[in-house]
């Protein structure tokens, strides 16, 4: 246990940034998943509305300094390819 006063906050500061790094993480799973599954199941327009909204909250998680540009790109980039490959199959 902290016996000062700053490892006190900054056992408190670690706590708060640790279960908002948690919802973070979580979600940027569930967004990715949502993708993925609509791209698996063949259904283009709904693997467009996840893309739309995998796009916007990734790059909104760098501006709260989540991710790194590059992560979030990388894996936008990774997502689209998937979506690009339903018209290859079809």
């Amino acid at each position: 246990m902290a016996n000062h006063k700053s490892s006190e906050k900054r056992a408190r500061q670690t706590l708060k940034k640790t279960e908002r790094n948690r919802f973070y993480r979580t979600r940027l799973k569930n967004i990715t998943r949502d993708v993925r599954a609509a791209a698996e199941s063949g259904d283009k327009e709904a693997a467009l509305a996840a893309f739309k909204i995998a796009n916007k909250s990734f790059h909104s998680f760098v501006s709260k300094g989540f991710l790194k540009k590059e992560t979030a790109s990388r894996r936008v980039s990774r997502l689209a390819k998937l979506i690009n490959k339903i018209d290859q199959a079809a």
